[in-house]
């Protein structure tokens, strides 16, 4: 019996020699083995090669070093709702595998994965939006439609030119008179979303007529354009908690703005574009409209803000807790 364990060893032994040749590192295998640690067939490569154990060593301390913690959504006393912000670690198991047969000497290129925030904006309960989370470099232009064509393909130049998506809140009547125009818009990939149907203060509206003025311009867009939409921009900026709460019936989330250009005053768009200039952030919502004022400030409103380093979205691209760019550096 004992000189048959001897023969089945042996035998064992030299399959390990022939398999991982004379120089490989045999005593992890035997150490495994004795001590009962050994799981796979032959063993793992990283425990078979003191160079990529470690190789997966300093990926795994880097990756404490790297790593950044997700931003939960929050409520604030002035902004309301304020959606989360994925955090960032390195994938160690991926980047093992990309590395573990690249040149003894190579720089570790590191895999990334995003993290979930624990609190989501759904979790908020059903609250206003003003602005995005202000750790993600990122703005939107929300240009609200209810008139104004004669400046409408102009801007829309602009923003092809500058290779910008914007997303437009439009009025059910305004669409329902100007399917034509709001297919141009959206043949330009911008995003388009809802308005109400006839401008009106919805906070000075009973529950039913509210609820009506945004399921009419959402069975519009959802009729002639096809849009699956999520977003609700009171006219005017006029709401209240109903308004919320109809909207949400209506699986729409209600979203303001964080900086107002006024252009419906007219102003100067020097005085627009220095506006912008002083006062966007990360995570700003830009209210704007098919106007004179807009329409030649748009170069401007964009050029100061890609200085700023930030990045231009639509509204759905701004408020989600999608990070904008993933890096080595992990920013």
């Amino acid at each position: 019996m004992k000189l048959k364990k001897s023969i089945i060893m042996a035998v064992f032994m030299c399959t390990l020699l022939l398999v991982f040749g004379m120089n490989g590192d045999l005593s992890a295998y035997v150490a495994a083995l004795k001590q009962g640690t050994f799981t796979s067939t032959l063993g793992s490569d990283i425990a078979a090669d003191p160079g990529k154990r470690l190789l997966k060593e300093t990926i795994e301390k880097e990756a404490i070093k790297r790593r950044i913690d997700p931003v939960d959504a929050k409520l604030d006393h002035v902004w309301k709702a304020i959606p989360g912000y994925n955090g960032l670690e390195v994938d160690v198991d991926q980047t093992y595998r990309l590395m573990k047969d690249a040149p003894e000497h190579a720089p570790i290129r590191y895999m990334y994965r995003e993290i979930t925030p624990a609190v989501s904006l759904e979790q908020l309960g059903r609250q206003p939006i003003y602005k995005g989370n202000p750790n993600k470099p990122m703005v939107a232009l929300m240009i609200n439609v209810a008139w104004g064509n004669e400046f409408l393909e102009p801007m829309l130049k602009t923003l092809e030119q500058h290779n910008v998506k914007a997303t437009f809140f439009l009025d059910g009547t305004w669409l329902k008179k100007n399917t034509d125009m709001a297919r141009l818009i959206q043949s330009y990939g911008h995003e388009l979303s809802n308005h109400a149907y006839t401008h009106p203060n919805m906070s000075r509206l009973d529950r039913q007529t509210a609820y009506n003025e945004i399921a009419k311009t959402e069975a519009l867009l959802k009729s002639t354009l096809n849009v699956n939409n999520v977003w609700f921009a009171p006219p005017s900026g006029d709401f209240n908690q109903m308004t919320v709460e109809v909207a949400a019936e209506q699986g729409l989330k209600t979203v303001l703005w964080t900086l107002d250009t006024v252009d419906w005053q007219h102003p100067p768009a020097a005085s627009i574009v220095n506006k912008i200039r002083t006062r966007v952030e990360p995570g700003s919502l830009i209210l704007l409209h098919p106007t004179d004022s807009s329409s030649e400030a748009l170069p401007g409103m964009i050029a100061a803000i890609k200085h700023k380093g930030l990045l231009l979205g639509t509204v759905s691209e701004t408020l989600s807790t999608k990070r904008v760019r993933l890096v080595e550096a992990g920013t």
